[in-house]
């Protein structure tokens, strides 16, 4: 997958979650987690674009942690948001599905770098 695609993906992640919270009905709990939750996933999306231009490999490492730090916000807040909202669990789950899987990419991108970073300095 190219980083093109990859931000497309991410692009349509935080899409996604923004009509999901759209759908969700008002009410104290549902404002704050949906708010949470569209921050997150729109920061994620937001974060991996900026990373794409970063100054530096410091730079570089820096926005991606952000990344996976939101998308594993994003997934918290979906958690509890289905807790609080039931009859929303199937709208949840592949959103849900799609943020786990670009967690997972980020994560395992985030492992490489790390081993690279290791090899260098041995």
């Amino acid at each position: 997958m190219t980083k093109e695609q990859l931000k497309e993906r991410f692009k349509q992640y935080a899409i996604n979650v923004a009509f999901f919270v759209l759908k969700l009905p008002y009410n104290v709990v549902n404002k704050n987690y949906s708010d949470q939750l569209n921050r997150a996933a729109s920061g994620a999306a937001a974060n991996y674009r900026a990373s794409l231009r970063a100054k530096s490999n410091p730079d570089f490492l820096n926005k991606f942690k952000i990344v996976e730090e939101e998308l594993d916000e994003s997934l918290f807040f979906f958690e509890l948001i289905g807790v609080v909202n039931p009859s929303f669990k199937g709208q949840i789950s592949p959103i849900y599905a799609e943020g786990n899987e670009l967690l997972s990419i980020i994560v395992a991108s985030l492992n490489t770098l790390r081993k690279k970073q290791t090899n260098r300095k041995s």
